[in-house]
């Protein structure tokens, strides 16, 4: 009888544990997904960011007692990648939230599905106003262009002393577009001169024509709010040419690669950018700087730290919703304040815009040196 009585009270036991809800027996994963350009034109800001959210979720493993899983798609650099990457993620991976895109263009093809699913998305470093405008779930980590493009043109008059400005502009990206028409309104404001603005396209090999027109009009300064790959070839071109016209360009050309495609030819290249390693201040930065920098064994770069900023402000963000509610998580982001982030402290401003300092870097003895640190 004891015997039967034991073998009828562990089998009862063992229903009991069976009819548990899954999240009392092993806890389940909070979904983030995260659609980023790992192969394509843009592919280096991808991995970058990638590198950094892995970090991040090394160093921060866990949200609300529940595993974070990351779910990654490639979106190969491409609009149309990049709408379905997004679409795959919200509709058959069923995540919570969004990490992407890292260009305006790719940004801002899936930021409209994302808000109409109510899931949040936070992109790292897509800097088009519009990705955020006028929508309740869409944010971003990164300054907005047109804050990045009245500092370079402060920062070309002021500090440069320039006066006479050629453009040269990436007429198939929206961010550069966009970054070159900012400039170019500040600049004129600011009493300078536009003497010639030219165009050219993702992937074009050959600025000669485009840099001979230039050189007639004899500028001070080059503003070229272009990605990295273009910006190196045109700095090399433009050496080739006998130019020592100083060129000035934006966050987009911050990438180490520019430095190993234009070798000598991009050094005193001037950026404006989101970050620079020695601007890591809050604890957080300095925790995540070592243990980047021991992990990586090299220097942490902007995306990176961008990535993990995105990484770190959803967590926070489902911490105060409390829950993984779309709408309590955007609500929670909208009303960060003062948050001590890696990239400094994030307070999200107007249309999910952070409000942050603009950080100044130039190509010194081929590496990314700071210069200083414009504030709004």
């Amino acid at each position: 009888m004891i015997n039967c009585a034991i073998i009828i009270w562990w089998a009862l036991l063992s229903l009991v544990v069976l009819a548990l809800p899954m999240s009392s027996v092993a806890a389940a994963p909070v979904k983030l997904g995260l659609y980023l350009p790992m192969t394509g034109t843009a592919a280096a800001m991808g991995q970058m960011v990638w590198e950094g959210v892995q970090l991040a979720r090394q160093l921060k493993p866990q949200v609300l007692g529940q595993p974070v899983e990351l779910i990654l798609v490639d979106t190969r650099s491409d609009k149309i990648d990049a709408a379905n990457a997004v679409s795959r993620l919200i509709e058959k991976e069923k995540v919570v939230a969004l990490l992407g895109e890292v260009i305006s263009s790719d940004t801002l093809a899936g930021v409209p599905i994302a808000e109409r699913a109510g899931v949040p998305n936070i992109t790292p470093t897509a800097t088009n106003p519009l990705v955020t405008q006028g929508r309740r779930f869409a944010f971003r980590a990164c300054f907005v262009d047109d804050l990045q493009g009245r500092v370079a043109a402060r920062f070309a008059r002021e500090h440069l002393k320039a006066n006479r400005a050629a453009v040269l502009i990436d007429q198939a990206q929206d961010y550069c577009v966009g970054l070159a028409n900012f400039f170019m309104e500040e600049f004129k404001h600011r009493g300078g001169q536009i003497v010639a603005i030219s165009y050219i396209q993702t992937g074009d090999q050959d600025f000669t024509a485009q840099l001979a027109s230039f050189k007639g009009k004899k500028p001070d300064l080059i503003y070229a709010p272009n990605y990295y790959a273009e910006n190196a070839l045109l700095a090399r071109q433009l050496q080739d040419l006998g130019m020592t016209t100083p060129i000035l360009s934006g966050d987009g050309a911050q990438v180490p690669e520019l430095l190993s495609l234009g070798g000598q030819a991009v050094e005193g290249m001037y950026f404006t950018a989101h970050f620079h390693r020695q601007g890591a201040t809050t604890p957080l930065a300095r925790s995540y700087r070592k243990a980047y920098e021991d992990l990586y064994h090299k220097d942490l770069d902007a995306f990176s730290a961008l990535g993990a900023d995105c990484y770190f402000l959803l967590l926070h963000a489902i911490e105060q919703a409390g829950g993984l509610s779309g709408d309590k998580i955007a609500k929670a982001l909208s009303q960060v304040e003062n948050f001590p982030g890696v990239t400094g402290a994030v307070t999200m401003g107007p249309d999910h815009n952070p409000l942050k300092g603009v950080v100044v870097i130039q190509v010194k003895n081929g590496v990314f040196a700071y210069q200083t640190t414009i504030n709004p």
